[in-house]
């Protein structure tokens, strides 16, 4: 069997058999495949998709390209939460804190940003000192010490799919179902867990923008998860604007510092509302709680107590980080002092707002990669001020641009500017969670 033969045959169409496909990612785990060859598979597969029996052979050859974390020794159940990415999306940095205070372990492997969309280690990696990088025994401790941890993979974590990450954003193969399936899956499920609540994003600034293909992502994940024995729900989310007024690391990081300690601003409140969500069902299926209306008021209980704070807090200090953020975070965070205001071009409603353009300009300002050894620059950001549907006046400031490089800001200002849409009258009001998917 030759790598080439596995790519011609799906790129005529045809049905990969489970050893073909064990063969291929044997290959990318081992390196005895290449990239150019691994890239032309990931593409064939985007063109073409594939089977029920392919994802799912494609998800366990994945899930056992490597080590399977063995937490069975802990007392508590295990659960965590992965998005399929949006932007401004940053619902992880508070639910770890808030599930685990709740006493649930959340083994967390995140992964850096794709595309248009940011990475929760990019995020993390913006507190000073913050570590993502770390061995499965220092992940274990982190783990059972605070409740939860946040790491990227290690090189014994899914391999497979490590590899197969990268090469999928800068292949711009990111939106293939059997390929988010295979990564989501085989990288939750290499975490030991118990159960698992996907945030499965529509819109236009979601990978799927198109509500069929969402749902039928959601679906797809439920089964090829429930399959592979963690307890399993999705829930539809609307990504038509940037979640909360945040886009960029530090600024996101400080949004949710903000929310822990009851400095909310308003127009975070979607960011709060929807980790409350997702972190209700979470408790749900781990079976620490029996109903949503009991978690939702647990949570509410460790939010306002503090709790989930501290949780945060303790975190940080296990992961190298300067736990002093939580208490000014503005202090310590890398931030930029002088915003460039986005201006509205003129009066009416905001219509509609192009939040993958918001999400790409961003990123071509330092705040995402381009290239996969790209640098991100922390600092780099977008405030939003103003939400669909919101009256605005022409001259007045929708939101403001954080960039180092002035130039750069106010080119990120002029994009951002018209990527907002303003009418005469209001649109439809959008539902924030559009559907809970069980099966």
């Amino acid at each position: 069997m030759r790598p080439q033969d596995v790519i011609r045959k799906k790129r005529d169409r045809q049905e990969l058999s489970p050893d073909e496909i064990r063969y291929f990612v044997d290959g990318v785990t081992t390196g005895r495949i290449a990239d150019y060859q691994i890239s032309a598979l990931l593409m064939a597969v985007y063109l073409n998709g594939m089977t029920q029996a392919e994802q799912q052979a494609l998800t366990e050859a994945m899930l056992l390209s490597g080590n399977i974390l063995d937490f069975s020794d802990l007392p508590k159940p295990k659960a965590d939460k992965h998005s399929t990415g949006g932007v401004g999306d940053k619902t992880s940095l508070l639910i770890a804190p808030l599930v685990a205070a709740c006493g649930v372990c959340v083994p967390m492997i995140s992964g850096r940003g794709l595309g248009h969309t940011g990475g929760t280690l990019d995020k993390l990696e913006s507190i000073p000192g913050f570590r993502v990088n770390l061995s499965t025994a220092e992940f274990r401790k982190v783990l059972d010490d605070v409740g939860y941890a946040m790491a990227g993979q290690t090189a014994e974590l899914a391999p497979a799919d490590k590899k197969m990450y990268a090469l999928r954003d800068a292949t711009s193969t990111v939106e293939a179902i059997p390929l988010i399936v295979a990564s989501i899956i085989s990288k939750k499920g290499a975490a030991g867990l118990d159960a698992m609540v996907i945030d499965v994003k529509v819109g236009n600034g979601a990978f799927m923008r198109e509500a069929d293909r969402a749902e039928a992502l959601a679906h797809a994940l439920v089964s090829t998860g429930n399959s592979c024995g963690i307890r399993t729900r999705a829930l539809l989310t609307d990504m038509n604007q940037p979640l909360g007024r945040a886009v960029g690391n530090s600024l996101e990081v400080l949004e949710c510092i903000e929310i822990l300690r009851g400095d909310m601003k308003e127009g975070a409140r979607p960011v709060l509302d929807l980790s409350l969500e997702l972190s209700a069902h979470m408790l749900v299926l781990a079976n620490v709680e029996q109903s949503l209306k009991s978690a939702l008021q647990r949570l509410q209980g460790v939010l306002s107590s503090g709790d989930a704070l501290e949780c945060l807090r303790r975190n940080i200090t296990a992961q190298g980080g300067d736990a002093r953020v939580c208490d000014a975070p503005a202090d310590f965070l890398p931030l930029v002092s002088e915003p460039v205001k986005v201006e509205s071009a003129r009066s009416g409603f905001i219509t509609r707002v192009d939040t993958t353009e918001i999400g790409h300009t961003i990123a071509a300002i330092g705040g995402g990669r381009v290239r996969i050894e790209d640098q991100v620059d922390p600092t780099v950001g977008f405030v939003a001020e103003s939400k669909l549907g919101e009256q605005v006046i022409a001259g007045e400031t929708i939101g403001v641009v954080y960039c180092a490089d002035v130039s750069k800001a106010r080119e990120a200002a002029a994009r951002i500017s018209a990527a907002y849409e303003i009418g005469d009258a209001p649109p439809t009001t959008l539902e924030l969670i559009k559907e809970v998917v069980n099966e």
